[in-house]
């Protein structure tokens, strides 16, 4: 059976990815620092193939737990040691930052270490399990990586990041393992976050319209292009940025 570690994994887009990675038949390990969003995920997919844990991953402490529980987990269910895919997808949701004058070095250094540390830390861990399978992992960036609106520069800086390190770790870590980042554009997330504030959208013809497909993301629009980057398919694809924006990048827009 094929194991995956999703960060961020209890709400938004990284439920999303959970959901169909169990759909596919695959075991899931999510880590998420949202408590309550991780008892939620739980409590949603009662299932022995999902193990839930509250974790930082920008904490060196933390993760090193996680995978620990995460080994013990594969040995306890008689699995082969190793994963075959980390999903890198935790992060500061928010990206307005706000003027950059006035922008405090403790909360740009937020940005970075959830986005940033965050990955290094998950791929530094995980890379001796990957290789057991010769697995792949997949970045979350974002089409803010490459476009941006006012007072983002902490998000779009941190995104940035995530793309340099993809391409610098398919070169290192070739050919065990492929190295790929997705970057979604506008994804609804709502009716996935945590039961609390979870709450149902309707977007506005302007919302749809803006779009070339006609309609904004889903979070399921970006698990399936998870699931083809780990599958045999996608064995020629390594070091590659993938938007998934409903082709809005690609859109000219002048002001009249």
């Amino acid at each position: 059976m094929k194991i995956a570690v999703v960060t961020g994994g209890a709400q938004g887009i990284g439920k999303g990815i959970t959901q169909a990675l169990l759909t596919q038949g695959w075991r899931v390990a999510v880590l998420d620092q949202d408590a309550e969003a991780v008892r939620d995920l739980s409590d949603e997919m009662p299932t022995d193939r999902l193990m839930a844990i509250r974790a930082n991953v920008a904490s060196e402490r933390d993760v090193e737990k996680a995978f620990d529980k995460i080994k013990a987990w594969n040995k306890a269910t008689e699995e082969a040691e190793g994963i075959d895919l980390l999903v890198s997808n935790a992060g500061l949701a928010n990206p307005v930052s706000g003027p950059i004058e006035k922008l405090a070095l403790k909360k740009w250094q937020a940005w970075q270490d959830s986005h940033v540390t965050g990955a290094f830390l998950m791929v530094r861990t995980a890379v001796p399990l990957l290789r057991q399978r010769k697995g792949a992992i997949v970045i979350m960036a974002s089409t803010r990586a490459i476009q941006s609106e006012p007072d983002t520069e902490a998000y779009a800086a941190a995104k940035g990041a995530l793309c340099a390190l993809t391409h610098a770790l398919a070169i290192s870590l070739g050919p065990d393992i492929r190295v790929n980042a997705v970057l979604p554009g506008w994804i609804e997330t709502r009716p996935w976050a945590k039961a609390q504030v979870r709450e149902a959208v309707e977007h506005c013809a302007i919302d749809r319209e803006q779009h070339p497909v006609g309609r904004v993301g889903e979070p399921s629009d970006i698990a399936a292009t998870v699931l083809f980057l780990a599958s045999e398919g996608a064995g020629f694809i390594t070091g590659q940025q993938i938007a998934v924006d409903g082709g809005i990048t690609r859109k000219m827009i002048y002001a009249h």
